[in-house]
């Protein structure tokens, strides 16, 4: 994989601190100048903590990307409050199929029923395939991914986001999911084999 190195807060922090627009442009910039390894495709994996500013952050560079861009969110894989088995969703129904030039699939998890929905979302093979969410940056995902997005920010902000937006009733969940990712996170080495670190806090 071609490494450039991370953007450091000297480079694209301070620019996302500075200017978002401006920091937008920057990783899309790079986005299109990396090679694509998913087929024809360039695949982006935005990773970091619960609560980092993962999804606002995809949504942002999808945006600047313009038309030819798929985002994928990993809560739709994930079979409720566990890893286990997303990456495996991920790469069988979305990343082989594209990667050989066919449509991908996969079933969102319907985290009200608590089980995958019946019918499948499609994913058209797309320039670029953003896929946002824990895991995404994971090392059995290396051989396809273009650039490997790290978002961060501070614990206490992030556990205030999540739980503004699932509810205080679900505190148990989120501190066990800390933990579950934290764990991951450390085994897989996910922000230290990141080209890009972004501050999600500022």
């Amino acid at each position: 994989m071609d490494r450039r190195g991370p953007l450091t807060p000297a480079g694209l922090a301070a620019q996302v601190l500075a200017d978002r627009v401006l920091a937008d442009r920057v990783l899309a910039d790079r986005v299109l100048a990396a090679a694509p390894r998913l087929g024809g495709t360039r695949l982006v994996c935005v990773d970091g903590p619960a609560g980092s500013g993962k999804t606002t952050l995809a949504a942002r560079l999808a945006g600047a990307l313009g038309g030819d861009t798929a985002v994928v969110h990993m809560d739709d894989l994930y079979a409720g409050w566990t890893l286990t088995g997303a990456v495996a969703r991920l790469s069988a129904g979305v990343l082989r199929p594209v990667a050989a030039g066919r449509d991908g699939a996969y079933s969102r998890y319907d985290w009200t029923a608590g089980r995958f929905s019946p019918a499948p979302v499609p994913v058209p093979v797309p320039g670029v395939l953003v896929v946002e969410g824990c895991g995404s940056g994971s090392r059995a995902v290396d051989p396809w991914a273009s650039l490997r997005i790290w978002v961060e920010a501070d614990p206490a902000l992030r556990l205030a986001r999540g739980l503004a937006r699932d509810g205080d009733h679900l505190a148990p969940e989120w501190h066990r999911w800390q933990e579950t990712e934290a764990a991951h996170f450390a085994a897989d080495g996910t922000r230290e084999r990141a080209d890009v670190v972004v501050d999600g806090g500022a």
